[in-house]
């Protein structure tokens, strides 16, 4: 399972802040690790009281999890005051992981969450490292300093905020539209998110359970866009199903994607290549795949290669953990997949390497079924289907181009685990 960090204030009834985080990123199948910024006593009415954490030990929490877990995306909410900004900012610039940041300023009941420094220290230490900041209509007025009455201003706003290169998701629920459109600020484009508008007003908790959703999705691999698209259908869901707890505004309802775990499958490829990869970097011998390989596996039903995900610079097994995977960052193995999974849809892996014919021997030697091909001009489809029409049976285990001075090798299997054990049977 992925990790994502909230670093946010503890919220006593529960509807909000680090306890919304946990629930909202365990929905989308994401462990939460957390920081407290800051201890409150509030309820469905009101906030009576704040106790911020002191920095140090703001400091030994991020320490504490940043030096021992691996972190796939982080996000704040409640950091109440510029020491703890800039503690937070000093932690955090060097890890290139996404940053999300929930500038949380006023509680729902309409108590403030922060002091009299905050705002600076937030502009100048956190927003320039974000990846997405998702202010609500007063969080952006404050953070661009001017006021927000309609569509150009808002999209003005957008642009003021994100100047300093982050993507920018103000939040429309606060504006008096019919419907309520959400404004997607990224690489100097606006993008409008319209949905109906709910006829009640948004419970406790709906900023908080957003951003943890948003910080999910990009933990489990999904990029800026697809993460805020996913999100604001999920929250949409929560919002639909907010309940009430106590006398005052009710609480919207984190929980509410576990059922039908939206974007699962997106999520699964990434689970089960984080779980080849280290396979192959921890079982496999070093040494076994000379320079390397990579390892592709596409969703149900892949498009193409948006939908199939690989490691950017590949595996070295033995070399410990590779970079992420991500969606379209193998282009040969994508096409590879792509047009086997048209003669059958559950091939939907491959891994990719260079070799020697020697090798190739060895592969026959360990029992796999290989289909020797001559690519020379052809196309990467052409090889494929030659390779498949050579066995009646069914497919080939791997396909090997020896046309060039190495060999080339695609390793086919239904998924990741299955194309390991073909790894492992070549390494023995």
């Amino acid at each position: 399972m992925r990790t994502a960090l909230s670093v946010a204030g503890s919220d006593s009834v529960g509807g909000a802040g680090i306890q919304a985080d946990v629930k909202a990123m365990a929905s989308v199948g994401v462990h939460a690790a957390t920081v407290i910024t800051a201890v409150t006593a509030q309820n469905t009415r009101e906030v009576t009281k704040i106790m911020p954490v002191p920095a140090s030990m703001v400091q030994a929490q991020l320490d504490a999890v940043l030096s021992d877990c691996d972190v796939r995306a982080v996000k704040t909410g409640m950091l109440f005051s510029a020491e703890i900004v800039d503690t937070v900012a000093d932690a955090l610039e060097d890890h290139d992981v996404p940053l999300i940041v929930d500038p949380v300023m006023v509680a729902t009941v309409g108590a403030s969450l922060h002091d009299g420094s905050f705002v600076r220290a937030m502009k100048e230490r956190l927003l320039p490292i974000a990846e997405l900041v998702t202010p609500n209509r007063h969080e952006a007025e404050v953070l661009a300093g001017m006021r927000i009455e309609n569509e150009d201003d808002a999209t003005y706003a957008c642009e003021i905020i994100g100047k300093e290169g982050s993507a920018v998701l103000l939040k429309g629920g606060h504006m008096n539209d019919a419907n309520v459109t959400d404004y997607l600020y990224v690489s100097s484009r606006i993008n409008r998110i319209r949905n109906p508008r709910l006829p009640y007003p948004a419970g406790h908790g709906s900023g908080c359970v957003l951003s943890s959703y948003i910080t999910a999705h990009m933990a489990n691999g999904l990029d800026l866009m697809a993460s805020v698209l996913e999100s604001r259908k999920m929250i949409q869901k929560s919002l639909e199903t907010q309940y009430s707890i106590g006398k005052g505004v009710p609480i919207v309802n984190a929980a509410a994607g576990i059922p039908e775990a939206p974007c699962g499958d997106g999520a699964d490829v990434l689970k089960a290549l984080d779980e080849a990869a280290a396979g192959i970097a921890s079982e496999l011998p070093a040494g076994s795949f000379p320079e390397g390989l990579n390892i592709a596996y596409a969703k149900e039903g892949a498009a193409g290669p948006e939908d199939i995900a690989a490691f950017d610079g590949g595996i070295v097994p033995g070399n410990g953990k590779p970079a992420d995977a991500r969606y379209g960052a193998a282009e040969h193995i994508s096409f590879v997949i792509a047009e086997a999974m048209k003669a059958d849809p559950s091939v939907r892996c491959a891994a990719w390497f260079r070799c020697d014919e020697e090798f190739v021997e060895k592969m026959e030697d360990a029992g796999l079924e290989v289909s020797l091909v001559r690519k020379r001009h052809r196309s990467i489809a052409e090889t494929v289907r030659e390779a498949i029409s050579e066995h009646s049976r069914g497919f080939p285990d791997a396909v090997a181009d020896i046309s060039g001075d190495s060999v080339k090798v695609d390793v086919l299997g239904r998924d990741p685990a299955d194309v390991l054990s073909k790894l492992s049977k070549i390494s023995n």
